[in-house]
């Protein structure tokens, strides 16, 4: 195994884990993820994080699908903790291997800054997505700031090595409703860490348009 599949394989899902729990993350997630509601899909599942923020009274079924192997170990553990039968598997956001309208809710927390392709991920997530059906998002993204985002954008190209293609520049809600989506948002703003690269936050609830 070379250095980098090393790093992405074994470092990297630990500082995933640990960095998406902070306290500011987490109350991001806390304002989205208990609205969850029917048959519900997770993209970027692994980790487990928000297994324990679901209303299990009003949630009939989960989904939920992820690249990392590691990351779908924690999330499988955490299902488990959870005690519901969950429907755990390992793939990408770009070919969700579910059918068109299976779920009443998606839901995406600081997921769409890695997938390889933002705006492929949020068709396949439309495409599963009932009419009418509500997608659930929390998630950092571009600074409105003109300075903070010149310096993401320089910044990228290391971050995305270091961090399993985290990008730090692209847009949370615009994106979203680009894709078909009505969004509503509930908040926006840098993140009280102060770390303003990676601050910029954006969360919500979006309906399915059309």
């Amino acid at each position: 195994m070379g250095l980098a599949n090393w790093w992405d394989e074994t470092i990297v899902p630990r500082v995933v884990r640990c960095g998406c729990a902070m306290e500011s993350i987490m109350e991001l997630r806390r304002d989205v993820v208990p609205l969850a509601r029917g048959e519900v899909f997770e993209l970027g599942c692994g980790g487990g994080i928000n297994q324990a923020l679901y209303d299990a009274g009003q949630v009939s079924s989960f989904s939920g699908l992820d690249p990392n192997g590691k990351l779908l170990d924690f999330a499988r553990e955490e299902a488990v903790k959870k005690g519901w039968a969950a429907d755990i598997r390992q793939g990408y956001g770009e070919a969700i291997p579910f059918a068109d309208d299976s779920f009443d809710t998606v839901v995406c927390t600081f997921t769409l800054c890695s997938v390889t392709d933002q705006a492929r991920s949020l068709a396949e997530l439309r495409r599963v997505l009932k009419p009418g059906g509500t997608f659930l998002y929390a998630e950092h993204g571009r600074a409105p700031d003109a300075g903070v985002a010149r310096w993401q954008e320089r910044v990228d190209p290391i971050w995305r090595r270091l961090f399993g293609n985290c990008h730090l520049s692209r847009p949370v809600t615009a994106a979203i409703e680009r894709a078909g989506f009505a969004a509503k948002p509930v908040g926006q703003r840098y993140s009280e860490t102060g770390f303003r690269l990676a601050g910029w936050m954006e969360w919500g609830s979006a309906v399915k348009a059309g």
